[in-house]
């Protein structure tokens, strides 16, 4: 695993990026240290979890991590709207891979699922308030994972959606995306977060990724302003940053 600095710009700062050929294992690691950081310091670990494929071996990953996960809260960033028994679930995979094998071996973290079996907006306002109970008021998470699109989106902030214009709440319902609409923290939320770790892998990503790390705002992922941020990514995703 390789790293650069780079020097801040008005609203955010990539404090590392790291491209090598482990990037599971290396995030995975970055997020139970600022955990172990967090439980020394203030008892409890809040985590916010992205969705889709690509998180999956983080997850497994992360479920290797000596951690006291008995004193984790695993949040989620964004979620399809569709039934509880879903399989298009985000919070399937999450159950499947992290909390299970954690449960197994003894230990559980509590895990707060977006309510989007019911009425969305409702559910959003509910997800507010639950943030609230677990991350303070306003809410502020230990370490938001997210993820990066083809099209720049990053959480369910997808380019020309009414959600990228959310300032006043911390939970909003998307328009349908890929023919779901979704659950997400907003760009708020995720800024008053203590640290955001990207996961990004795929050649598909290397264009993009690129324009992430320099601060292109034309796409949504790079509106994301919480002042610390550290990326990971595989060698394919990295491939545009051999020159930084």
């Amino acid at each position: 695993m390789t790293g650069a600095d780079h020097p801040p710009d008005s609203d955010r700062t990539f404090g590392r990026v790291l491209v090598g050929d482990d990037p599971a294992v290396t995030a995975a690691a970055l997020v139970a240290e600022r955990g172990r950081t967090a439980l020394a310091e203030r008892g409890r670990f809040v985590l916010a979890l992205s969705g889709g494929s690509t998180p999956r071996p983080l997850f497994e990953a992360l479920a290797s991590q000596r951690l006291d996960w008995d004193r984790v809260h695993l949040v989620q960033v964004d979620e399809r709207v569709v039934g509880r028994d879903s399989p298009e679930r985000n919070l399937v995979d999450i159950e499947r891979l992290l909390r299970a094998p954690l449960a197994d071996a003894g230990t559980a973290p509590t895990l707060h699922p977006m309510p989007v079996d019911g009425d969305a907006d409702a559910g959003a306002l509910r997800y507010a308030d639950e943030l609230a109970a677990v991350a303070g008021e306003p809410p502020v998470i230990d370490v938001v994972h997210l993820g990066l699109g083809a099209d720049g989106h990053t959480a369910s902030l997808v380019p020309g959606d009414a959600g990228l214009l959310v300032v006043d709440r911390d939970v909003t319902v998307t328009a349908p995306y890929q023919g779901r609409p979704r659950m997400t923290l907003t760009f708020p939320a995720i800024a008053r977060s203590r640290l955001v770790v990207w996961f990004v892998t795929g050649a598909g990503k290397a264009p993009v990724t690129r324009r992430l790390v320099d601060g292109d705002t034309s796409i949504p992922a790079a509106r994301i302003a919480t002042p610390e941020q550290i990326l990971v990514c595989d060698r394919a995703a990295g491939a545009d940053l051999v020159d930084r």
